[in-house]
């Protein structure tokens, strides 16, 4: 594996700072306080390109590997956490969904659409008592000729408001039968389709995250992404690609947290020299060196295997699990190392601080991916 930057990495990189700095640094808090989900600053993201990383240009995509996807969802997590996990779900879920699995004819329909961000999507499989137990899902589709009628709810659904479409994970099988599960493509405007409440959430504020409510949705047979009863395996190989998302997430919000440390310890001065003199900081600052270095190469290790389509579910769970817990633990010494200034929002790190939690639970939480770990390393 190449552990250097190319070039293409190093353009993305530079542009996502310089985008960063004129479009969301002098906003970020305020959207952050007012929980606004920057609907326009997206369609921004998707003129860059950043909003259909992998998918491929016949589609209106650029065309890029994981390498690139990787670092555009780390530079993004630097600057704001909830930035970059819109960005992340938008790709990674919703159009990665469709991209693996959907017909050339939905692919035609949708990809263009979401590459650009003239569309945001949104990807529905948690619910209210369903999150790690999935194939309890209370939400259920039942043929009628042609159509299929969904009803039921999804919860924490990133975009369940603004979202244009959404791809939805829904029963239509027995309770537990992992075949019982299929995928449906369902577009705002659709009869019997809402967003619900919006969650008022601890970090990650301006990535909106909401219910998805369906009440008698007549969806057409051609919205079935695949076949009748592949959703659960379709997901799990999404979910596959999505930790990844959360662990370049997770390294961005830690390397974002530990630049700001860096900078602080040696402006900061007590006892007549700056903190980072002194032995309590340095250590800190050096484990937090450490574990992004291999919190990165791990996620770089599930990108190249993402890459090369080779089998990567125990890679990217181990990914995420590390670099989730890497960022926690990162964004609490930044706000350690800052003493009552980290704890005030005039400083970013108490932001970090806040976003960073959300990556130990979501798609997946780091329990459910030591689950997925052990069990692939004691099968025979």
């Amino acid at each position: 594996m190449e552990f250097s930057f190319n070039e293409n990495q190093a353009m993305i990189a530079q542009m996502v700072r310089d985008f960063g700095d004129k479009e969301i640094r002098p906003h970020f808090m305020d959207w952050d306080e007012n929980q606004t989900f920057p609907r326009e600053m997206f369609s921004k993201l998707g003129e860059l390109g950043l909003m259909g990383v992998l998918v491929p240009e016949s589609y209106g995509g650029s065309g890029f590997g994981y390498f690139e996807y990787v670092t555009a969802i780390t530079e993004l997590g630097k600057i704001c956490g909830s930035i970059a996990l819109s960005m992340a779900a938008h790709n990674s879920l919703c159009t990665g969904h469709i991209l693996q699995f959907g017909n050339e004819e939905q692919k035609q329909k949708y990809l263009p659409k979401l590459a650009t961000a003239e569309w945001i999507g949104a990807w529905g499989l948690t619910e209210a008592n369903t999150g790690s137990d999935a194939m309890r899902m209370r939400c259920t589709a039942v043929q009628d000729g042609d159509y299929w009628v969904i009803n039921g709810t999804k919860n924490w659904i990133t975009h369940g408001i603004s979202g244009d479409v959404a791809v939805v994970l829904v029963r239509t099988g027995e309770l537990l039968d992992s075949n019982g599960i299929t995928a449906f493509v369902v577009e705002r405007g659709t009869p019997g389709f809402r967003g619900g409440k919006k969650e008022n959430k601890l970090g990650m504020r301006s990535s909106e995250t909401a219910e998805l409510i369906f009440e008698d949705c007549r969806v057409h047979k051609s919205q079935i992404l695949g076949e009748v009863g592949q959703g659960f395996r379709q997901a799990m190989k999404v979910l596959d690609g999505g930790r990844i998302s959360i662990a370049a997430l997770s390294l961005g919000i830690a390397k974002g947290a530990f630049e700001a440390s860096i900078k602080y310890a040696k402006e900061r001065e007590q006892f007549g020299q700056p903190i980072a003199n002194f032995q309590a900081i340095s250590f800190k600052l050096a484990d937090m060196a450490t574990e992004i270095e291999a919190a990165e190469l791990l996620t770089f290790k599930a990108a190249d295997l993402k890459n090369k389509a080779l089998p990567v579910t125990t890679t990217s769970a181990m990914a995420k699990y590390y670099a989730s817990e890497v960022c926690v633990k990162a964004s609490t010494e930044a706000v350690q190392i800052f003493g009552g200034y980290g704890y005030t929002k005039d400083y970013p790190v108490e932001k970090f601080y806040r976003d960073s939690k959300l990556c130990t639970i979501g798609e997946g939480t780091s329990e459910i991916q030591k689950l997925v770990i052990s069990r692939n390393e004691l099968r025979d």
